[in-house]
């Protein structure tokens, strides 16, 4: 199974956002990561539904929508207009996720779950049928830079043991080190932020140098 790199604008100079997103696709990005947080459930406050609209017109790839609000509910028509492909909620933030994750797919996108590292994958169990993809954050969520949860492998094996089907994404700290370690334990989606759009080498050559570390 082909592993997927998916860069996150959180890391990329928003002044230049349309260029930054194109250097991702034409280094062989997969898709692209819009982190959208509400200053509540994180503390921070980053992107809406118009960068969504603005990555849109700036490639042809998928768009995730990594929704960490509280009531995520509230967002999700706004965000699949704007052309996400894949909307991702937080099992923290909803106290409705089986509702919320069929109206994801209801609007059209593919639904996602991410979780927390302090949260249990067993939490999953239930609501795993129904959803495309399961992002483990390997960071606490809210700022990009983070260092890597040491002990993420573990909880991504277990996952996996869950669910031989179920894509699970990695987003936290992914970098040409850890990148080999998380896909061991049966990732198959790795979101780089600083690793792609603070490498000193360019964009294409932080992509490559994950790719690399894969082989």
């Amino acid at each position: 199974m082909k592993v997927e790199i998916v860069p996150s604008i959180l890391s990329a100079d928003v002044g230049r956002l349309a260029e930054q997103v194109k250097e991702a696709e034409a280094a062989g990005a997969d898709r692209i990561q819009v982190d959208v947080m509400d200053g509540h459930f994180v503390p921070n406050l980053t992107f809406g539904p118009q960068v969504v609209e603005a990555v849109r017109r700036a490639t042809k790839l998928p768009i995730e929508a990594h929704l960490m609000v509280e009531r995520p509910e509230m967002f999700l028509e706004a965000f699949a207009k704007a052309g996400a492909t894949l909307i991702e909620v937080q099992v923290e933030a909803t106290s409705s996720l089986y509702r919320t994750v069929q109206t994801i797919k209801e609007l059209g996108a593919k639904a996602g779950v991410a979780i927390n590292p302090a949260t249990p994958v067993e939490d999953l169990r239930d609501i795993l049928p129904y959803i495309d993809l399961v992002n483990v954050m390997t960071v606490e969520p809210g700022f990009g830079g983070q260092k890597f949860i040491p002990h993420s492998p573990e909880k991504i094996r277990r996952l996996r043991g869950l669910s031989s089907k179920i894509e699970i994404e990695v987003d936290g700290g992914i970098d040409a080190h850890s990148a080999p370690l998380v896909v061991a334990a049966g990732a198959t989606v790795l979101v780089a932020g600083n690793s792609v759009y603070g490498f000193k080498g360019g964009v294409a050559a932080g992509i490559k140098a994950i790719r690399k570390a894969l082989d």
